[in-house]
């Protein structure tokens, strides 16, 4: 029996080291690799444990954190921390009302000049667009041979109506010299009376006439009414105009140009004629000075907005027709001031949180005014002396419990 048992454990290391069949080998191959991909998710999910325990855990549970006493009773509802944030109490400072528009530019005094007579033919064109022009300058000459003509003409007959007037004249004298000795009558004299003063009549509706004529020829040149800055020409040589033409040039008055600024009904009352005013044009770096010259009497009752109208010298930049904006000065307030972050704006318009005695987030709608690099004058809805959120208030809510901490306005 004892040597049965030796030859039976003999065999079974033989069969175990004999060779193996290639089906065992990959079984045993997958089967090493199906622990090591499960040692590798465990040593990952231990990981993961470790990790959440050292970042999400406080130590002690039974501890409050240091905000959770500053913020009283009741700290630990929501996780057992009470977030921090930084609040400033803005009181009221003076700031300069600044209302800002937007409009077009124009001429402030926009002349069309056209055809003032029966117009023809154009034959010379002097100015181009963009030149300075003086008062009476011949802009543009309309062909007058035909003109000239007549005008020759009712000179002629000028003349003749004076000869008809000096023989009247003449005949008249004679008769008057001869009614003494009754060789004329009383009556022929009267007759020859009124001959001359007809022929005299003749004679100023001849030249009358004449000039007519001369004040026609005198409107084919087109001239410009005032001084100052061609801003279109639309004739050409060889073009026919006439009355129904249209304006052929476009001239600023003085070359004074303006801004036609568009201002919402609060705005506009506070604008006064004569207040400075900075301009800048759309896609330019520079500031031109103006004021304003007129405030539109009326409000449209479609759009509810008014019209400034702003004078400002010419400059190259100013081009009638293109876009700027406008910061009017509108004299001084005193207001609350707060910086810029702590303004949050919605669907329902602008607001901050404030933290009310309870140490709660309150969400208080504001009308904001000016802004500037010194922060965001409110115009309503604060009085100055409550706690503001200096920041981080997109991720507060009305109700939250919060620690405030003092902050300095910036």
């Amino acid at each position: 029996m004892k040597t049965m048992n030796i030859e039976t454990a003999a065999w079974r290391r033989g069969a175990m080291e004999g060779p193996v069949s290639s089906d065992t080998t990959i079984v045993v191959v997958r089967r090493r690799r199906r622990n090591l991909i499960i040692g590798a998710v465990v040593a990952l999910l231990a990981l993961a444990i470790a990790a959440y325990a050292f970042l999400g855990g406080d130590g002690d549970p039974a501890a409050p954190p240091a905000d959770a006493k500053a913020a009283g009773p009741g700290a630990g509802k929501r996780g057992g921390t009470v977030p921090s944030v930084s609040v400033i109490i803005p009181g009221r400072t003076e700031v300069a009302k600044t209302v800002s528009a937007t409009g077009s530019l124009a001429a402030r005094r926009d002349m069309p000049v056209g055809v003032a007579g029966e117009g023809g033919l154009v034959t010379r064109v002097f100015v181009d667009a963009g030149a300075w022009v003086g008062a009476g300058q011949v802009l543009a000459s309309i062909e007058r041979s035909v003109q000239s003509q007549e005008a020759q003409q009712l000179a002629a007959a000028v003349d003749v109506a004076r000869a008809d007037a000096r023989l009247a004249q003449q005949e008249l004298e004679r008769a008057q010299a001869l009614v003494g000795r009754g060789f004329v009558s009383k009556a022929d004299v009267e007759r020859r009376i009124a001959t001359r003063d007809a022929a005299n009549a003749r004679v100023k509706v001849a030249q009358a006439q004449l000039g007519a004529n001369r004040a026609r020829i005198g409107r084919l040149d087109i001239r410009s009414p005032a001084a100052g800055l061609v801003l279109e020409r639309r004739v050409e040589p060889g073009q026919v105009v006439g009355g129904g033409s249209g304006a052929l040039f476009r001239i600023a008055a003085g070359g004074e140009m303006e801004l036609r600024a568009q201002l919402s009904q609060a705005d506009l009352a506070s604008v006064r004629v004569g207040i400075p005013v900075q301009v800048t044009p759309v896609g330019s770096a520079s500031t031109v000075n103006g004021r304003v010259w007129q405030v539109a009497p009326v409000i449209d009752p479609q759009t509810r907005l008014g019209e400034a109208r702003i004078s400002v010298p010419y400059t190259p930049v100013m081009r009638p027709g293109g876009f700027a904006e406008a910061k009017i000065t509108a004299g001084a307030a005193t207001l609350p001031r707060v910086p810029q972050s702590a303004v949050q704006a919605d669907e329902r318009g602008n607001y901050v949180y404030m933290i009310d005695n309870n140490n709660m987030v309150v969400r208080r709608d504001v009308q904001i005014g000016s802004v500037s690099s010194e922060g965001v004058s409110i115009v309503q809805g604060l009085s100055g002396q409550e706690r503001v959120v200096l920041s981080a208030a997109p991720f507060l809510n009305p109700g939250q419990k919060v620690a405030p901490r003092r902050a300095t306005a910036s």
